[in-house]
């Protein structure tokens, strides 16, 4: 089981930046494609964005393509999304997830849900 701790987030005007991290502990990082989901209130938990550990591809929901970049750093144990053009639409709380990508889906690992962080984009 791998551990994971979000930071990062805050409150950003329309049209700003932010930069969210994600670090892990427990098992080898490596060996878990990281994915990044989002809640807003009164909604369900969605995907945001996942990089594929074998070779750094990376996937994105069409809601933020062209505006978030995900990277990670096997060395570091860490995985990052800076978010750019940010829209009210984006305000969640954001999570880092451990899990597995197939055929260009990522699939969550159940047990592998760090606390969140709370990013709040105001119009």
């Amino acid at each position: 089981q791998v551990q994971l701790v979000e930071s990062g987030g805050g409150l950003v005007q329309a049209g700003g930046s932010l930069r969210l991290s994600c670090a892990a502990s427990g098992r080898t990082f490596s060996t878990y494609d990281m994915g990044w989901y989002r809640q807003a209130p009164g909604k369900e938990r969605e995907f945001v964005a996942a990089i594929r550990r074998s070779d750094g591809r990376s996937y994105y929901a069409d809601s933020v393509k062209e505006r978030f970049t995900i990277s990670g750093n096997n060395a570091k144990n860490t995985v990052h999304l800076q978010m750019n053009s940010l829209k009210p639409e984006d305000t969640a709380i954001y999570y880092c997830n451990a899990g597995g990508l197939v055929s260009g889906r990522h699939y969550p690992a159940i047990d592998s849900w760090g606390q969140g962080t709370q990013v709040t984009v105001s119009s």
